[in-house]
């Protein structure tokens, strides 16, 4: 399935949002190591193009998978092409399974949800990392963590308001109102504007000091969540500081 995308996925790498991956050989070539990036848009090009600069610019190129929420369920279309480019459930025994016996790299967006509802006045400030899950994922799989700021999404997808009534009454976790509305789902996807993205890897943060047992030591998880969140968002305020345009960077 993913090879039948690569023409889709390729147009919109070089042509749509003319993607520039900096740092991208910060992720590991080889072992397995938590990629975890802010997250932003009502339909969020963001995972497929970190997937795909990790495919087409790193040095020893690896398949990505997406430990995530399956809230896509709702939205027809939306799940199965998901599922079909590296969506698995966001469950413990699968992150392990990956990170500690298969030795992948996964993906995650630690804002979850709240990341995806940001109103456009909002884009840019990270929501809270939830309680550091990803964190103790890591420590138990004792794998890295590789932070990722991305820039360009908020505009690509923008939200600017939403309906709770049409949420209500379609069951969807939310209903935007876009430059995209009525659309919402696969047709929408086709009405990304044009934004520039630009996505920097930055330097991993070794947990081998750590032990799996301190997953469970929660001001530890915290401490650890906190920083790496601290981390990301003063990036992206470098990088928004030096954009001169949304659309040409």
């Amino acid at each position: 399935m993913v090879r039948l995308l690569e023409p889709v996925l390729d147009f919109y790498y070089d042509y749509w949002f003319r993607v520039e991956a900096e740092a991208v050989d910060n992720v590991p070539s080889t072992g397995g190591a938590l990629l975890v990036a802010n997250h932003s848009g009502a339909l969020p090009p963001d995972a497929p193009m970190i997937m795909w600069a990790i495919r087409r610019e790193h040095s020893a190129p690896r398949p990505v998978y997406m430990l995530g929420e399956h809230w896509f369920k709702g939205y027809p279309g939306i799940g199965m092409l998901a599922n079909k480019i590296g969506l698995v459930a966001a469950h413990p025994a699968n992150a392990q399974r990956l990170l500690r016996d298969e030795g992948r790299l996964a993906l995650v967006f630690p804002e979850g949800q709240k990341g995806t509802r940001k109103l456009y006045w909002q884009r840019y400030r990270l929501r809270r990392f939830g309680r550091g899950g990803y964190v103790r994922t890591a420590l138990r799989a004792r794998v890295p963590i590789v932070p990722i700021a991305v820039v360009g999404a908020e505009e690509a997808m923008p939200i600017f308001a939403h309906v709770p009534l049409l949420q209500r009454l379609t069951g969807l976790i939310y209903f935007p109102i876009n430059h995209a509305f009525p659309h919402f789902g696969p047709a929408a996807a086709g009405m990304y504007l044009p934004a520039k993205l630009r996505i920097r890897f930055l330097e991993p943060i070794e947990l081998e000091g750590y032990a799996p047992e301190d997953a469970e030591d929660l001001q530890l998880v915290q401490a650890l969540s906190e920083r790496i969140r601290g981390r990301i968002q003063r990036e992206l305020d470098a990088m928004l500081a030096t954009r001169r345009s949304v659309w040409f960077g």
